[in-house]
């Protein structure tokens, strides 16, 4: 089974995450669940059903308005997305077990930011 969604938007990075972090614990904790409730529209719009029982791999296609962030920077959201990934029953867990792998390419798309993401389990390991 292979399944896709898009998150549209930008997803707050490593460095927003820690420059929250460190000025107030509870406002870090606000992002991480304002941005994994963000990802579970896109994930109901699109993954009504869906479920994964074996280990799958995700393809992250990340497209920003510009090329300030670092790519490691902006790879951090995929924290996110497999936390709400797991709490919308889509995955079982986001562990060894449930995640085989994942690969992330950047792009640049000024107008419309976002990620795109894919979940197989149809590969042979």
């Amino acid at each position: 089974m292979v399944s896709k969604f898009t998150i549209p938007g930008r997803l707050p990075g490593l460095n927003d995450y820690i420059k929250a972090e460190r000025g107030n614990k509870y406002v870090a904790a606000r992002i991480k669940r304002e941005t994994e409730d963000r990802i579970q529209w896109a994930i109901r719009a699109k993954l009504k059903g869906v479920r994964f029982h074996t280990p799958v791999r995700m393809r992250y296609h990340w497209y920003e308005p510009n090329t300030r962030r670092d790519k490691d920077n902006i790879a951090f959201a995929r924290k996110f997305i497999q936390d709400a990934l797991v709490v919308a029953g889509v995955l079982q867990g986001d562990g060894w077990k449930h995640i085989d792998g994942f690969t992330d390419r950047f792009f640049v798309d000024a107008n419309i930011p976002r990620v795109e993401v894919t979940i197989t389990d149809e590969w042979k390991g």
